[in-house]
């Protein structure tokens, strides 16, 4: 990941905190606040995230971080579409996922070399 890259997930993952913690005093625009921030977030995932090795352990985990990045996403929709707290449990699902593969992956690389 180049400097850009990262420069661009972390200034997208402080923008989706600062949405979901405006949605939470629900201010009127936190969804698309938090949208922004999960769209940059997950966009350099999915840029990054390719695995061309023959490590299925990888291969399924960084699978894994797509679908945590596409529910972070998903959750900022429920924000908008529906008005009460549905959407909890889909962050919540992708924040496990993403946690999970934020330690298994690097471990994994490791092991691998």
């Amino acid at each position: 990941m180049n400097k850009l890259d990262n420069i661009i997930a972390i200034s997208g993952a402080f923008v989706l905190f600062v949405g979901l913690m405006l949605q939470f005093v629900k201010f009127e625009y936190a969804p698309y606040i938090y949208i922004v921030g999960a769209l940059m977030f997950g966009w350099i995932q999915a840029k990054t995230g390719r695995y061309f090795g023959k490590n299925i352990v990888l291969r399924r985990l960084k699978r894994q971080q797509l679908i945590g990045a596409m529910l972070l996403v998903i959750a900022g929709v429920m924000m908008i579409v529906w008005h009460h707290n549905e959407w909890i449990l889909c962050l919540s699902v992708a924040a496990v996922l993403e946690l999970y593969t934020a330690y298994r992956i690097p471990y994994e690389e490791k092991k691998e070399e």
